[in-house]
């Protein structure tokens, strides 16, 4: 990938290398990091090296009358103004300069805007404008011509105030062991952001996953990797704390007529607590804990990984699946489960090329 900001903006960090040398410094550091866990290989996953990801945010820069896109400059101090980003997907790279130029011939809709996200699936392209001003109607009229005029679904947001001018949602498709599944994603809710190796993760871990009976999933988002996975399993019972994402999960389940998935807003930590019977829960009158036989857990962690207790909780289980985007607390967590599993598999799934960033996956199975 080429960018003329390569140096400026602290987005990348890896440019000075071409993309096969990314690729190779990364497992390097993963094989060096885990070494005393005696990781024999990993499987490595690949990205494209531009327009690989959908979801994208960018500060808005005043100037006078003119408004420019900004990202935080590589020193930390202040921010860069950019006119295009090759990170992002195609049709996100095609709109940022039509877009603005737009905005910008309507002192309404830029004055006070300060960021525009961003968020492409395969199947459409939602776009929030975000004010340090109240907006009201009047905001929609003038906002209401960009979706017609570039094919889009608008929002605006300020404090306490979210305009939906025709849907707050987008639609993904995805192709899992050869056959395609909708996802209804909220604006707001998490989703992984890159669509390609996002196939790839939910493809290794339906692949390495055998004899199964029940599955519990611990941060199962918007059900990303849970629907498809629910075919693999009789029954699913799926914990998140956000509302948001739990609407979208029972949204998908009907997308995809999936029935054998059970969705609980609650915290990994929280049903810890019930599923150890420590505690009573009014969220779980109406759910019969004891129905379950489960014979695989997945977890998929915020950074900061998995509390003690809940890694103790796990560590009961036959099978384990976690999927992380924090190589330093998969670390911490592993050399905790060490004493109760084996590692089976070990995947490295590189969803932000340029960067330092990287997502792993492992398969691990009582001792």
């Amino acid at each position: 990938m080429d960018c003329e900001y390569f140096g400026k903006c602290g987005s990348c960090t890896l440019y000075e290398l071409d993309y096969e040398a990314q690729v190779a410094y990364k497992k390097d550091f993963a094989s060096s990091l885990f070494e005393s866990l005696h990781v024999k290989d990993f499987e490595v996953f690949t990205s494209p090296s531009s327009h690989y990801r959908g979801r994208a945010e960018f500060r808005i820069w005043h100037t006078g009358e003119s408004i420019s896109y900004a990202m935080g400059s590589v020193n930390k101090k202040g921010a860069i103004c950019i006119t295009s980003c090759p990170k992002v997907e195609e049709k996100i790279a095609i709109l940022m300069p039509l877009l603005l130029e737009y905005i910008s011939l309507h002192v309404e809709l830029r004055e006070r805007l300060f960021a525009i996200d961003f968020l492409a699936s395969s199947k459409g392209l939602l776009v929030t404008l975000l004010y340090h001003k109240k907006i009201d109607i009047t905001w929609d009229e003038l906002a209401k011509p960009i979706e017609a005029k570039f094919g889009v679904h608008v929002i605006g947001r300020s404090h306490k105030v979210k305009r939906v001018l025709s849907q707050d949602f987008i639609e993904e498709e995805l192709t899992i062991d050869n056959k395609n599944y909708l996802f209804h994603i909220i604006e707001g809710g998490f989703s992984q952001p890159n669509r390609i190796v996002n196939e790839k993760m939910i493809n290794w871990v339906c692949l390495h996953v055998k004899d199964t009976h029940d599955l519990l999933e611990l941060y199962c988002g918007h059900g990303n990797f849970t629907i498809p996975l629910s075919e693999k399993f009789n029954n699913v019972l799926a914990t998140e704390i956000s509302k948001t994402s739990i609407k979208s999960a029972l949204k998908n389940c009907t997308l995809n007529g999936v029935t054998n998935i059970e969705f609980l807003r609650m915290s990994a930590e929280e049903l810890t607590i019930a599923l150890k019977k420590e505690r009573e829960f009014k969220r779980l009158q109406e759910v019969d804990l004891d129905k379950y036989n489960f014979s695989h857990v997945f977890v998929d962690p915020p950074r900061s990984g998995m509390d003690e207790e809940s890694l103790a909780f796990i560590a009961q289980f036959e099978n384990i699946i976690y999927i992380s985007c924090n190589p330093l607390t998969l670390k911490r967590d592993l050399e905790f489960l060490k004493n109760t599993h084996t590692i089976q598999n070990f995947a490295l799934f590189d969803q932000f090329p340029n960067t330092e960033h990287l997502e792993s996956g492992v398969i691990l199975q009582k001792i």
